[in-house]
């Protein structure tokens, strides 16, 4: 932990420096969410739980980012950002300073973008224009889904071998002037004699246009865990988008996902989204959302508790099961300036047939309310 300290004081210091060079920079900024939420089905009885949860709609963080000018159009960029726990203030993955992000790149008008490192799996940036109602365009800068929730689970069909980032991920971005963009990812998997365990390939493309955004991806990834386990073959496609009319933002979308499961079978997936933003003059914004995932024959983890997320291995389960996930979800934000706003917001979600989910415990439905403040800095 001391070393974790001064290494953030050691950036901290550069950033002073370097703020007076005129050919480079480095700023430090972050983002603070903190939600009060209740929930109901919290354990087996079905008794209410009512604190501090992980923040509901995004992680909080501190950041680092840089930039240098190395002439004819080009820059050397970096990106180190690590994630925490409002209600506790430690690490959001024990023993990882930089889980968000750690990355160090090229950006070049001519061939776009190429990020080394840590970072956001390609498939998640372009599909976070349509996967919940808090999407934005599509560019250079990495994209979002909420943080910590039961509607967010369409993120997870945009993952990798190591869940909805890369690990040892080199990624390719180009905005090109006709509005196109386009991206292309990959993943090393780290294993000496099998160079495609655990790697993740992707492709990306999308268009942003006057008062709409569409885009789609393709992914595979070749999960194992140990040596003598058999690759498991983890696909999946996505497409949708955003129309904007005047005050409403429209979003729609469908990802379609199957993973080979060894003994077990290959499992399934169909997803589908459509969402809304309506944002009056005025400091409040209103969403509303609903998605439908049908999972068949997919694995259970070991326990048996819950049906697994999308590109997890699934080499140690026993059993599968069959059924929809079925989330209502709302929320308004009242913004009491650019960087500060207060938020309520809830979800519904409904199981239905063999799908499981673990916070659910047993149970086919599960209620979610929550209040909170946001701030950037």
């Amino acid at each position: 932990m001391k070393k974790s300290l001064l290494a953030l004081a050691a950036l901290a210091s550069l950033g002073s420096v370097s703020a007076a060079q005129a050919q480079s920079n480095v700023t430090i900024y972050g983002l603070i969410d903190a939600t009060i939420s209740t929930v109901n089905h919290a354990d087996s009885n079905g008794d209410r739980l009512t604190g501090i949860p992980v923040a509901w709609f995004s992680g909080n963080r501190i950041g680092f980012r840089g930039a240098e000018d190395l002439g004819a159009g080009m820059k050397a960029i970096f990106k180190l950002e690590a994630e925490f726990v409002v209600g506790t203030g430690e690490m959001d993955t024990p023993g990882v300073l930089f889980n968000r992000d750690a990355w160090v790149g090229l950006q070049d008008q001519t061939f776009g973008q190429i990020t080394l490192g840590r970072q956001n799996t390609l498939a998640r940036d372009f599909s976070q224009v349509y996967g919940d109602a808090y999407g934005s365009k599509l560019g250079l800068e990495e994209g979002g889904y909420t943080n910590n929730n039961n509607f967010k689970q369409l993120i997870f069909y945009s993952g990798s071998a190591t869940g909805t980032r890369y690990d040892n991920g080199l990624v390719w971005k180009k905005v090109f002037n006709n509005g196109v963009v386009a991206g292309l990812g990959y993943q090393f998997g780290e294993t000496a004699g099998q160079f495609a365990r655990n790697t993740t390939k992707s492709a990306a493309i999308g268009y942003n246009g006057s008062n709409f955004v569409v885009s789609a991806f393709i992914n595979q990834a070749d999960v194992g865990n140990g040596i003598d386990s058999s690759l498991e073959k983890h696909k999946s496609y996505s497409l949708g988008g955003s129309y904007i009319f005047d005050l409403v933002r429209l979003n729609a979308g469908y990802f379609h996902y199957t993973a080979e499961q060894g003994a077990l079978g290959q499992r399934k997936d169909n997803a589908y989204t459509v969402s809304a933003k309506f944002t009056p003059q005025g400091s409040f914004d209103y969403e509303i959302g609903y998605q439908v995932m049908k999972a068949d024959n997919a694995a259970y983890n070991a326990a048996g508790t819950s049906t697994l997320n999308a590109y997890a291995d699934a080499s140690g389960s026993t059993a599968t099961g069959s059924g929809n996930k079925k989330t209502l979800y709302g929320s308004s934000f009242y913004h009491l300036s650019k960087r500060t706003e207060l938020y309520v917001a809830a979800d519904y979600m409904k199981l239905s047939d063999g799908y499981r989910v673990g916070s659910a415990n047993g149970f086919k439905n599960q209620t979610e309310f929550a209040v909170g403040m946001r701030t950037r800095f």
